[in-house]
Formats: structure tokens, C-alpha cells, sequence
């Protein structure tokens, strides 16, 4: 069975990654480090730095321990914010929440402690809605997490009029400074409720990032996810597919006629998903990228 929800293996973040929204605050790393901290020689030479941080997260266990150096080091800017940040990591948080952002469809996307990282293969979810998008589009990110999806589809559609929203304070915050360079608003509730009813019928994409891992996979998640991700973002229910039900129960209400529902799910959950996607009233199908190990369902309302 796919992984869910977990990042995929994938090298660490681009340190020249170009910026969507506003730059990420680091004002989160600055605190100082605890007398635990790993040991980081002072006085070492640019290469010595490298190294010697590197051998620190590679005995953490981090795979990519060369190129997660360079990045913190790059970010940290001076050794007592390195200390800090090579702390954090070793400890098992996310790169993403140590650095304060993440990279995504080739832009830097703020990402908050405790809020979920956008993971490549959501890339795919992107490229497909794209594909189905015009200028000028209406797009609704629902279980927007840090607006990843929504920011990357007002890059690559012009015009776009942008709307998000997230159950979980944090993640609002998050996705309102990486949409408002695209002039989107974000609103904080449960799914649907917390939109202005003016949308309804008007939604041309759809993307709702709904949890799909069924609640007693969740403790099997990498610790990355399950530890420092907030849970309501991971865990589906019993089968994983719970919240996509609700989503799908009233999807066809906010669509444009025409309009499209994207979400991913796993593998296996594929046949139920596309179940509950014509239950509600659209015409599905599942799109897939076996490199990227994405399984997307893309619902469509009928234009008439």
C-alpha cells in the first residue's frame, strides 16, 4: 500500500528556490540552544562547518545529511542560529519547519511548526488541475494546510480569483501570507462552512487536499509526519475516507457546471474514492504518476 501521506524520499529543499508570497520569518529558530544541543566546533573553517554538521545529521539518521548542511548553514546565516536549527533537526522535526518553508512547484512556500508539508507528489494534483484550469479561473483550496495548492495554481493560471480554507488555525495563518501575493483569501472552518455563500456554484477547480491515511495507519507514519503534523491533516477515519465524503457530498453544489474535484488518495483506496465521488453527483476518474507514486481522482460536473 502507498505511504500516504508521508514525504516522499526526495533530496533536500533548493536553498536559490524563488519566493511565493512573503518570505518565511526564521524568528521561530532563534531561541537559544539547550545544553543537549550537538556539538558544532566554533572557529572551523566554511568546509570544516560542512562536514562536521553533516556528520552530525547523518548520525541523527537523515539520509541526505551533505546537502540538509549546506541548506541549514546557508539559512542559519551565524553559528548560534545553526546550533539551534542542527538541534531541531537532529531531533526529528521536518527540514521544512526548521528552515520555515518549503519548496513547491519550483517556488519557496512558508511552512509553520506543526503545519503539513506539501509534498511532491501533490505536484501531480497541481499539474492535472492546471491542465483542466483557464485564465481567469475561480479556485477554491479546501483543506488548504499552508496554501501550497492554491499559491501554485494563481502562478501558473493568470488572473485567477483564489480562495482557501483550513480547519486549523495554524495552517491559516500559514496559507494567508504564501496566497496573498495572489490577492486570495483564506478563511478558517469545517470544509464548506466558513465560505461566502456568493461562491457557491462558481468553483472551477476544486482542490481539497483531503487526509486519506485510515486512523490505525496513522501510528505508522514516519515520525516526521506523525510526530510534528498536525493530525487532523493526516487521519481520514476508520478507511480513510471520511472526510473526503463530506467533501464530496457538497462539491457539486460549489461547482461551476463543468467545474472539476481533484484529490489524491492511495492506490488502493482508488475504487472506493471513485465511488464516492459519483455518488455525489459527478462523473470520475483517476489520474496517476508512478515516479511521483500519486493517484489523483478528478470529479467533474456535468456543463449542463
Amino acid at each position: 500500500m502507498q505511504d500516504f501521506s508521508a514525504p516522499l524520499p526526495a533530496s533536500p529543499l533548493p536553498a536559490a528556490a524563488s519566493s511565493t508570497g512573503a518570505a518565511p520569518s526564521h524568528s521561530s529558530l532563534s531561541s537559544e540552544p539547550s545544553p543537549s544541543s550537538p556539538g558544532l566546533p566554533a572557529s572551523l573553517s566554511a568546509p570544516e562547518l560542512a562536514a562536521e554538521t553533516a556528520r552530525t545529521l547523518r548520525a541523527a539518521g537523515c539520509v541526505f545529511a551533505e546537502d540538509e548542511a549546506r541548506l541549514l548553514i546557508s539559512a542559519a546565516g551565524d553559528p548560534e542560529r545553526l546550533r539551534v536549527m542542527v538541534e531541531r533537526r537532529a531531533a526529528g522535526l521536518p527540514l521544512e519547519h526548521v528552515v520555515g518553508w518549503a519548496e513547491f512547484r519550483g517556488a519557496r512556500i512558508a511552512v509553520d511548526p506543526g503545519v503539513f508539508v506539501p509534498r511532491r507528489r501533490t505536484e501531480f494534483l497541481v499539474g492535472e488541475a492546471i491542465a483542466l484550469g483557464r485564465p481567469g479561473a475561480v479556485v477554491l483550496d479546501l483543506c488548504c494546510g499552508s496554501g501550497a495548492v492554491g499559491a501554485a495554481l494563481a502562478a501558473a493560471l493568470t488572473g485567477v480569483e483564489l480562495h482557501a480554507a483550513d480547519l486549523d488555525p495554524a495552517a491559516v495563518r500559514c496559507a494567508r501570507r504564501n496566497v496573498a501575493a495572489a490577492g486570495g483569501r483564506v478563511y478558517e472552518g469545517d470544509l464548506f462552512a466558513p465560505l461566502p455563500a456568493g461562491l457557491r456554484g462558481r468553483v472551477d477547480i476544486l482542490a481539497a487536499n483531503v487526509p486519506y491515511v485510515p486512523t490505525g495507519s496513522v501510528g505508522f507514519l514516519p515520525p516526521e509526519a506523525r510526530d510534528h503534523e498536525a493530525r487532523i491533516a493526516l487521519d481520514g477515519g476508520p478507511d480513510g475516507l471520511d472526510v473526503l465524503r463530506r467533501v464530496a457530498a457538497e462539491a457539486r453544489d460549489w461547482l461551476a457546471p463543468g467545474g472539476v474535484l481533484l484529490f489524491e488518495t492511495s492506490e488502493d483506496q482508488a475504487p472506493r474514492a471513485l465511488a464516492v465521488v459519483r455518488a455525489g453527483g459527478l462523473r470520475a476518474r483517476v489520474a496517476t504518476d508512478e515516479e511521483l507514486y500519486a493517484t489523483v481522482v478528478i470529479g467533474t460536473r456535468s456543463a449542463r
